[in-house]
């Protein structure tokens, strides 16, 4: 009988820390009915999520102009990578950034092209065999996690994307597990504080809203770097301090 009454007790615990694990989970995020188009009514630390960009708009991330509006080339060569490392691309999409990336890792290095549609991973590796490159490896992750190993990625790169994440708490936390130690994360968004650039608010983010949700994780900001005309190239390091959770 008093086996029965401690499983009976055991099982009303695991009970409670699951729901209290749940609730932690549903607190982070606010819900309004009242919100932006576009945006999901999702709200994160004060800002609402953006609607994320379907496979059916590939084109424009492959647009002749690309380069010239956000010098996209410029970008990749501040990017900390050296032949050999591990390159995550988050949000990879067609793979323009990929292909780019798997140049500067080197035939010894390998780029892991995270994206959540399907449709876009094809796209990729359409692209990857017309170009004869093989160090970039599709990854068909989900809304909530990357699929990534831990302790395996030197950098993961954002170009343009965690301003989409339905999870951001839960994805972020994912990516930061995959990150071996010292490991890198950079956000490139267009920059919020600027009503001159030309994109949709809810697609444009600050460094202080950057930073204030990566204060919820072990990162540490290490620089913004400001030598695109449209955005922001906002690095963080993997710290070996583990933080709780912040509460929104």
């Amino acid at each position: 009988m008093r086996a029965l009454i401690a499983a009976l007790f055991l099982t009303a615990i695991a009970a409670s820390v699951s729901a209290a694990d749940s609730a932690t989970a549903t607190n982070r995020y606010e819900f309004r009915k009242e919100h932006s188009r576009d945006g999901i009514g999702k709200f994160y630390m004060g800002r609402e999520i953006a609607h994320v960009m379907g496979h059916q708009a590939a084109d424009w991330l492959e647009r002749p102009e690309r380069d010239e509006e956000e010098h996209t080339g410029k970008l990749v060569a501040q990017l900390p990578i050296k032949p050999g490392d591990i390159v995550a691309d988050i949000g990879a999409g067609t793979g323009y950034f990929s292909r780019r990336l798997a140049a500067k890792t080197g035939a010894t290095g390998t780029v892991l092209a995270v994206d959540i549609q399907p449709e876009m991973l094809e796209l990729l590796t359409n692209q990857m065999a017309q170009a004869g490159i093989r160090n970039v490896k599709p990854v068909l992750g989900t809304i909530t996690d990357p699929k990534l190993p831990p302790a395996s990625v030197d950098l993961a790169l954002m170009v343009d994307v965690y301003h989409e994440f339905d999870h951001p708490w839960e994805m972020m936390e994912a990516i930061t597990r995959s990150l071996k130690p010292g490991g890198r994360v950079v956000f490139v968004e267009f920059r919020g504080e600027d009503p001159a650039v030309p994109i949709k608010l809810l697609h444009k983010m600050t460094v202080a809203q950057v930073r204030k949700e990566m204060s919820a994780l072990p990162l540490e900001w290490i620089e913004t770097i400001a030598v695109l005309p449209r955005q922001h190239i906002i690095v963080f390091r993997k710290s070996a301090a583990t933080k709780t959770p912040a509460s929104p």
